[in-house]
């Protein structure tokens, strides 16, 4: 009777294959030891993706039989883990630097658009004042004030997180 083994999900290969890059691995050993738990094209595809978190390779390594000789850009490694830990699921078939990059656009949309309101109620502000409704001139510019705080937070969050 046929022994039935558990597949690896491509974010568990991916870690996976990190740990094992990170004191240095050929191709074909990631091939071999994950050979009962994934079949190639699901290895092949987490390679993909650990490229992605810091995985690279070393060109002056290359073995003819063995394949591609990989090591782990640690910075990166560790900013995958976080990721990790923050139990952040994908979705399997789904490219994660399209999923990036759709999350770098919506940041970036989100504060054009705190930004523009912020702008228009220091604007609107003016207005009020210019036309003699200091009661309103006083609440826009209060609002823009706000606004433009929470955009700057944002602002400062998304550099120094996004790195866009």
């Amino acid at each position: 009777m046929p022994q039935i083994v558990p597949r690896m999900s491509e974010i568990e290969l991916s870690q996976r294959i990190l740990e094992m890059a990170k004191t240095g691995v050929y191709r074909e050993s990631i091939f071999e030891a994950f050979q009962p738990l994934a079949t190639k094209k699901q290895i092949r595809s987490a390679i993909t993706h650990a490229k992605q978190f810091g995985l690279y390779s070393v060109r002056h390594l290359r073995d003819t039989d063995l394949g591609t000789y990989y090591e782990v850009d640690l910075v990166k490694c560790q900013s995958f883990e976080a990721a990790l830990k923050a139990d952040i699921h994908l979705p399997p078939d789904d490219d994660l630097a399209a999923q990036i990059l759709a999350s770098t656009q919506t940041i970036r949309a989100m504060l054009a658009i705190s930004g523009g309101i912020a702008l228009g109620c220091l604007l609107l502000g003016g207005f009020f004042l210019i036309t003699g409704h200091l009661q309103s001139g006083r609440l826009a510019w209060i609002s823009a004030v706000s606004i433009g705080s929470i955009w700057a937070l944002q602002n400062y969050w998304a550099r120094s997180h996004v790195r866009y």
